[in-house]
């Protein structure tokens, strides 16, 4: 958990975290979560998030930070994950009293202890029966941005109703990560914004409204316990006078809607109308701010945080940084200033040597393994070793490129 603050001029003046795994070690996660025996469920303690927040607000409180300087605040929470709050958990939240942290007044507040989160991949049964009800894989992708995916949000639910209807029935309302973080400093269930929202397999991105045939085919009496959804940028409104009493903020300091990570890194690098950004990482993300989107098999679509009347596109390649660490390790003996000179050496379009480099499988398309073809687009086992870097770099890149198109990006001319 990170906090960062910053005056009317954009500077940085605080930041901090909380590390789960150290700081919290009570909750004996790893990597902030628990990987269940069947290596497909994974879920985080909700009451580790809450309490990662007291600590963090009172980390802050003891160096000396000025809470009453603050006029606002909002954050951004992974996607896909899911809370569960039992039935009457509204007042204690409302009520809490500021002698206590946070944590210890609402530890009886869920009705699921361990929230799925995004890396949980257990739900495929109910993926199928989404995208068999709606129509199929397309049609649920036109409606809502994506086909279904087995860490999406509406799919999590089903599986939690499927398995556990008592659970799901004493449940009042269901958040995201994100509108969860918020209901703590709002004092009350805060809505799910637009863009977060688009990642549930639930919401119509066109309309911004839920799409009652996927709520119908994932649990019944789902919408309201959804809430209504909201702009990303809404105002929800002050925040809870138990900040106010326990840590000094001002009672006018607004609480404007959280939204999903992917959203905020297009809102926190100011991406404009046709621009792109990518970010190189374990996986490659690619995210763009698109005007008229093309919803695809691959890829998702989510509504635009910044602007609820545009869309972004995202997607996601998981053969990324590690793929080409291997590559620079087999070619460039283990240095990326040998690989960078090897690159430089070879010219733009590698003489027609093309290859596609999958370690494992790849997400955007599905397919796996080392392809590599010659200029007569014949199929060979091995490039000479200059050739295979530019292979692999401009290969990444054409995949990014020819898969945004797709989604209905325009590279300009």
């Amino acid at each position: 958990l990170k906090v960062i603050a910053i005056d009317e001029q954009l500077r940085v003046i605080y930041e901090d975290n909380v590390h789960f795994d150290k700081d919290l070690p009570e909750f004996k996660t790893q990597g902030g979560v628990y990987i269940h025996s069947d290596r497909l469920t994974v879920t985080s303690p909700v009451l580790m998030w809450v309490k990662a927040l007291d600590m963090i607000l009172e980390k802050m409180k003891s160096s000396g930070f000025n809470f009453s300087q603050v006029r606002a605040l909002s954050g951004a929470g992974q996607q896909h994950g899911s809370v569960y709050w039992k039935k009457g958990s509204i007042q204690i939240l409302k009520n809490a009293s500021s002698e206590l942290p946070l944590h210890q007044s609402l530890k009886g507040c869920f009705s699921v202890s361990d929230s799925p989160i995004w890396m949980d991949s257990s739900t495929a049964s109910q993926c199928r029966a989404l995208e068999k009800a709606v129509g199929g894989a397309q049609h649920l992708a036109s409606v809502t941005g994506s086909r279904a995916y087995e860490r999406f949000t509406g799919n999590q639910i089903a599986k939690i109703y499927s398995q556990n209807p008592e659970v799901y029935k004493q449940t009042e309302r269901i958040s995201l990560v994100s509108s969860f973080a918020a209901s703590l400093f709002l004092g009350t269930y805060a809505p799910i914004d637009y863009s977060d929202g688009s990642g549930m397999n639930l919401l119509q991105i066109w309309e911004k409204a839920w799409s009652q045939s996927c709520l119908d085919a994932c649990a019944p009496g789902l919408e309201e316990r959804l809430g209504c959804p909201v702009p990303s940028h809404s105002v929800l409104g002050p925040i809870s006078p138990y900040y106010s009493q326990r840590y000094g903020f001002s009672p006018d300091c607004k609480i404007v809607a959280f939204t999903g990570d992917n959203p905020a890194s297009l809102a926190g690098m100011r991406l404009e109308e046709g621009d792109i950004a990518i970010s190189l990482g374990t996986s490659d993300t690619l995210f763009l701010w698109i005007q008229e989107p093309t919803p695809a098999l691959e890829g998702h679509i989510l509504c635009n945080p910044v602007d609820s009347q545009t869309y972004m596109a995202l997607l996601c390649f998981k053969n990324g940084s590690l793929m080409r660490e291997r590559i620079r390790d087999d070619c460039a003996s283990g240095s990326w200033d040998e690989f960078s000179k090897a690159l430089s050496s070879t010219v733009a379009g590698n003489n027609g040597n093309l290859g596609f480099y999958f370690d494992v499988m790849e997400i955007t398309p599905e397919a796996v393994g080392i392809h590599r073809f010659n200029k007569d687009n014949q199929k060979v086992s091995s490039f000479p070793e200059e050739v295979e870097i530019r292979a692999l770099i401009e290969g990444q890149f054409m995949a990014k490129r020819i898969h945004a198109e797709k989604l209905g990006y325009r590279v300009c001319k």
